[in-house]
């Protein structure tokens, strides 16, 4: 069973990675790639493709690693990748083309083009561009992976998602939304009279002379494909296989990093959309006060590249993560494409893309001014901000020491953190930001993070009510078999446990009981039972009314 999903995800957002990768220092961007990353990606490893340009001409381009492993065959700048959510850009383009040719409107509600859709006449185009439609994602859907590797038609797809209930009202939150961006690729569709595929092929790709970008077709693979692995117990092996046809308008391009600069380069001067299209794919999205979400516009986020101001999209699925930036004020495009997720450390795209562009950038970036430390916040306030805080996929402990505030997220780092103002803090390390939220009483209850485009709400943990020895979780660390392909690992830190399905990622679950733990970023529980020996010998996993035993692995 699937309790979340990591699709499509936009790989700007390194919740997980509060740093940037470091990359050795070096006097040129061609350096400082080709001696870090040969290293990040020596031995039987999956491959990293890279492209940084400044105005208009590629600074560097260059691949490392493997497409194919077994067969040893290198990354290079022509291997094509999977390039996951960086293809909602061109969705959202196709729909600003139809648009200023008057084909639809952005204010069309749902319902004019599936006119039985539930709620379909108070969801705008307008929402789904921006994820604030309130539409459950159909990749949230728990049985979604044991269903994801065999084709399904659009309409069938449609079928399965359309009656989920809603997460929100329309427009009044944001949540990250495959649903709404397959819905636009259909629409695309319908309006533009031809599939999807062929009509970015004959609008963009072949007038942008974008000859290695299109539809990912599981059944006729283009030349020169990398295969996607996935990093587990310290090897890489084959992936989950997607079948692309479940990705449609959300997800299902594969492009070369040369392709993408030229789309940016092509979208950024005004040659895919109207200037004024392209202002208003570049505004994020107005927000209600209570509402914390991403600087999102239309296919494209808005965020800083080390206090740079960026724009772009990101992309992930099962054996693919991927990174599209644009940096407007130095007329700088960076690519980054992997065929790995879940990868091996250092791996993530926005991390190489932040090393390229403080290095290309690096006399901009030193011209900024620096982050000020408000010396007169008082130290003894700190306390107030210690506990444990749960982030996606990660637990945040802060703790108050003598000389200051430190911040560690689970498998990570300690790092202090150093006051702004009051309840507000910054990391030196990276480029992110806390915010303490209390409530009436005046009791911290919650921080906001800011990284990457990114705000989002992370609640303050109470005490467990019930509280386990590190000898009781001992006892269920270990793997559970859910499915022929899919597998959760229990992981421990002291007397924390953490979650982890095939290819997702790692979630903290905490104790009802002795032996019954929940996950709280979805409303989801485990439990563990022991066999005729004492032992704990499987797992039942309980979420939306259904249950699934998972034996465990010995």
């Amino acid at each position: 069973m699937r309790y979340r999903i990591l699709a499509f995800c936009s790989a700007l957002i390194a919740l997980a990675l509060l740093t940037h990768v470091v990359l050795a220092a070096a006097p040129s961007v061609e350096e400082i790639a080709a001696a870090r990353l040969t290293e990040l990606t020596k031995g039987d490893s999956p491959g990293v493709a890279v492209l940084i340009a400044r105005n208009g001409n590629i600074v560097y381009q260059g691949g490392f690693g493997y497409a194919d492993i077994q067969n040893k065959t290198p990354v290079t700048p022509e291997t094509k990748f999977r390039i996951g959510s960086i293809t909602k850009q061109f969705t959202a383009a196709a729909i600003l083309r139809l648009a200023e040719q008057e084909k639809l409107a952005l204010s069309d509600p749902l319902a004019r083009f599936f006119p039985d859709f539930p709620q379909g006449d108070k969801v705008t185009v307008q929402q789904l561009l921006t994820h604030t439609s309130g539409l459950h994602s159909y990749t949230e859907k728990p049985d979604f992976m044991l269903r994801v590797m065999k084709p399904i038609e659009p309409g069938k797809l449609i079928e399965w998602f359309r009656d989920d209930p809603p997460d929100f009202a329309p427009g009044k939150g944001f949540h990250y939304n495959n649903s709404a961006y397959f819905l636009l690729g259909e629409i695309v569709a319908q309006v533009g009279a031809k599939p999807y595929g062929d009509y970015l092929r004959d609008t963009f790709f072949e007038p942008l002379g974008l000859k290695d970008t299109g539809v990912f077709v599981n059944a006729e693979p283009p030349a020169s494909m990398a295969i996607g692995y996935s990093f587990a117990d310290g090897k890489s092996q084959p992936a989950i296989d997607w079948d692309m046809s479940w990705a449609g308008g959300a997800g299902a391009l594969y492009s070369t990093v040369g392709d993408l600069f030229r789309w940016n380069e092509a979208l950024f001067a005004g040659k895919v959309v109207s200037e004024s299209s392209l202002k208003a794919a570049t505004t994020p999205v107005e927000l209600p006060a209570d509402v914390d979400g991403m600087n999102y516009g239309y296919g494209l986020m808005m965020y800083e590249i080390s206090r740079l101001p960026a724009t772009g999209h990101g992309g992930g699925l099962n054996g693919w993560s991927t990174n599209l930036a644009y940096l407007p004020g130095q007329k700088c495009t960076v690519v980054v494409l992997t065929n790995a997720l879940p990868a091996p450390p250092g791996y993530a795209p926005g991390g190489i893309s932040g090393a390229m562009v403080q290095t290309l950038l690096a006399e901009e970036i030193k011209s900024l001014p620096p982050l000020i430390e408000d010396t007169s916040v008082d130290p003894k306030s700190f306390a107030a901000y210690a506990g444990r805080y749960e982030y996606p996929g990660a637990i945040n402990t802060v703790t108050a020491e003598e000389d200051g505030l430190y911040a560690q997220l689970t498998d990570q780092p300690k790092h202090r953190i150093y006051p702004q103002g009051q309840d507000a803090f910054f990391w030196k390390v990276t480029d992110a930001r806390a915010k303490f939220v209390r409530d009436e009483k005046g009791a911290v209850i919650a921080l906001r993070h800011t990284q990457g485009g990114n705000t989002f709400r992370a609640g303050r943990l109470p005490e467990d009510a019930v509280k386990l020895t590190v000898e009781q979780v001992e006892t269920i660390v270990g793997q559970y078999q859910y499915a022929p392909f899919v597998v959760m690992t229990v992981t421990r830190d002291g007397t924390q446990l953490f979650a982890q399905l095939t290819g997702q990622p790692k979630l903290p679950i905490f104790p009802k009981g002795e032996s019954e733990f929940e996950w709280r970023v979805v409303k989801a529980s485990v439990r563990f039972e022991p066999g005729d020996d004492g032992k704990i010998s499987k797992a039942i996993h309980s979420q939306n009314g259904g249950t699934i035993e998972a034996p465990k692995i010995k």
